[in-house]
């Protein structure tokens, strides 16, 4: 079938692409390049391309800019306006719509974590942009899949725009300083590119029931594990300390406890073992 994919040079997007091909589907990447998803007009290039489904990879993922009124508008246009209009232009086509959001749609206060059932409660600018998006795509309704993924790490995005992940930066000191600290709070659900390139196709593939779905990796960490982890993979000597949020105020409050869990689909791997692939390659 024809796809579409919005964000296309972005991590996540980058890799739908790939598992799109791979799969023998024709796929379209459509980035800034390309089109202007603000515009109004960008409307008619997608639905030019008659996609049989149109998947959403931008979104505004800077938490802390988030809390000022110039990012939270910037935040609310990128993930709650375009992804509903996005949504009413798949729905008039007859199209799938694929949206993805995020465990910051949580207060981190459900000590067991959070199925696609509970109640979402941000406590955060971003957290609420990303709940006001789901929301919107939910109302358009339709066939859609809201997919929520956290941590995200992968091969760097190709866009200019792109952030580096907690996995690139962490590579990057990993031989440069002798110790860093680390925050071990935060717990949550890293999910890596491919295999939610891979989860996601597979909903589509599956023809699954239209709703919201949890696809991050299996296996939750802190960010001082999650840390930890990336440099024993690479023998590195730099000493981690655990530390408390504390240690590094920022703007915007970050959910205590947030991992994905996942009830609707089969597990994915745990994300020590992506990890593992990520750095060194499949064996």
């Amino acid at each position: 079938m024809k796809i579409v994919v919005v964000g296309a040079a972005g991590m996540l997007g980058q890799e739908l692409l790939k598992e799109g091909a791979r799969l023998g589907h024709e796929m379209v990447g459509l980035d800034r390049d390309q089109l202007d998803v603000a515009a109004p007009e960008s409307d008619e290039v997608i639905a030019a391309y008659d996609p049989a489904v149109i998947i959403n990879a931008i979104g505004y993922n800077a938490v802390d800019e988030a809390e000022t009124p110039e990012g939270f508008a910037i935040a609310e246009l990128l993930n709650a306006e375009i992804p509903e209009r996005l949504a009413h232009l798949a729905h008039s086509l007859g199209a799938t719509f694929v949206h993805y959001s995020t465990d910051f749609v949580f207060d981190g206060e459900q000590e067991a974590g959070y199925a696609e059932d509970a109640i979402p409660n941000p406590i955060n600018a971003y957290g609420r942009s990303k709940l006001h998006g789901e929301t919107r795509v939910q109302k358009v309704g339709g066939n859609f899949y809201l997919i929520r993924i956290s941590r995200l790490f992968g091969a760097p995005a190709s866009s200019a725009a792109g952030k580096k992940s907690f996995v690139d930066i962490m590579k990057g000191l990993a031989f440069e300083k002798p110790e860093i600290n680390l925050v071990d709070s935060e717990r949550g659900t890293p999910a890596y590119a491919p295999d939610a390139a891979a989860a996601t196709f597979s909903l589509i593939t599956d023809a699954a029931a239209p709703g919201i779905y949890h696809l991050a990796n299996s296996e939750t960490c802190t960010w001082y594990e999650f840390g930890k982890a990336v440099f024993e993979e690479l023998k590195s000597p730099i000493i981690a300390h655990a530390v408390t949020p504390d240690a590094f105020p920022r703007p915007a409050k970050r959910p205590r406890v947030s991992p994905l869990i996942n009830t609707k689909r089969p597990q994915a791997r745990s994300w020590r073992v992506a990890l593992h692939e990520y750095l060194y390659g499949a064996n």
